[in-house]
């Protein structure tokens, strides 16, 4: 397996919402309509971010509140990395737009 999905799927790692131009309301925007969002985990050589398609069955925004940019967004979704396929497990604090994520291989 490669060694960066090896390494991802061990444990929880800090992330922080990546993209163009991460901020609250491009990452509502994106989970609630466009269904494609960025994760940067932020502990590897030079950050690795992802982007990855949401899987709304398993995202959970009931603690999530935008409008006053507080809460917690546990948001899943699938992609491939380095030609493995994985989903992406992540739990994002809305007042700073970090929080902790893994990799499901």
């Amino acid at each position: 397996m490669n060694e960066l999905v090896q390494r991802l799927s061990q444990g929880s790692h800090p992330i922080t919402v990546g993209g163009p131009k991460p901020s609250l309301e491009d990452f509502q925007k994106r989970i609630q309509d466009i269904g494609y969002i960025f994760i940067k985990f932020t502990a590897t050589r030079g950050g690795t971010d992802l982007g990855m398609q949401v899987d709304k069955e398993r995202t959970d925004l009931r603690q999530a509140h935008f409008e006053e940019a507080r809460g917690i967004v546990h948001v899943e979704g699938v992609l491939t990395l380095n030609y493995i396929k994985v989903r992406c497990v992540a739990d994002i604090n809305l007042s700073s737009l970090n929080g902790t994520g893994y990799l499901v291989v």
